[in-house]
């Protein structure tokens, strides 16, 4: 009878998660992960064929949804929402909660890119979020100028680090460990916190 494939790479995956979640990447084993699946390395190689490989498919298919759908559905939304005053700019309220929402259904993948990344090409992975957020932002101040709406924006280095600095408070949540209901009511703070401090800095009140 030949072996089920599927169940294999299932068990496989799930050990690799635990494997990397307790070790890191930098220290984690593939021959661990084969020796806890009752196979051989090379065995385990043929699924996939390295270590970054192995963690990669753990968490891309989180991180281009994270990319593709959410940051992708907020710039559309930067694009197309009505605004015809100050107070419309800040009307979108509650992205904060989406993700946390979202870390939570995939939270083991967010652990390893939160804490447990180094090493891999997505050791950045908050820095790279933050560029697609400032491109984000920009095309939604150069909307609120094309639509008369002033504001006044900041050195450009600064700029960066607020928003570098809104990102990295978000995914703290999974360093620091919070359950979700800790984290959602984090959120919701969040939000308070860095729209009033965006109103302020861009003297849009």
């Amino acid at each position: 009878m030949p072996r089920d494939k599927t169940a294999s790479h299932e068990k496989i995956v799930a050990t690799a998660f635990a494997e990397f979640l307790k070790y890191g990447f930098k220290d984690a084993s593939m021959r661990r992960i084969a020796a806890a699946c009752n196979m051989s390395a090379s065995g385990l190689y043929k699924h996939f064929p390295s270590k970054e490989d192995m963690f990669a498919a753990l968490v891309e298919p989180v991180y281009n949804d994270l990319v593709n759908n959410f940051f992708a559905s907020m710039e559309e939304d930067n694009q197309t929402k009505p605004l015809a005053s100050y107070e419309d700019v800040w009307n979108n309220t509650g992205e904060n909660e989406m993700a946390i929402r979202y870390i939570y259904e995939h939270l083991d993948a967010f652990k390893l890119l939160v804490c447990h990344s180094q090493g891999t090409r997505y050791e950045n992975f908050i820095q790279d979020l933050a560029t697609l957020e400032e491109q984000s932002t920009m095309h939604y101040m150069a909307r609120l100028k094309e639509l008369g709406i002033p504001y006044r924006m900041i050195p450009e280095k600064e700029f960066r680090l607020f928003v570098n600095s809104n990102l990295t408070a978000l995914f703290q949540v999974v360093q620091y460990d919070f359950t979700q209901e800790e984290a959602l009511s984090y959120a919701k703070h969040m939000d308070q916190f860095y729209v009033y401090g965006w109103k302020k800095l861009l003297s849009i009140e």
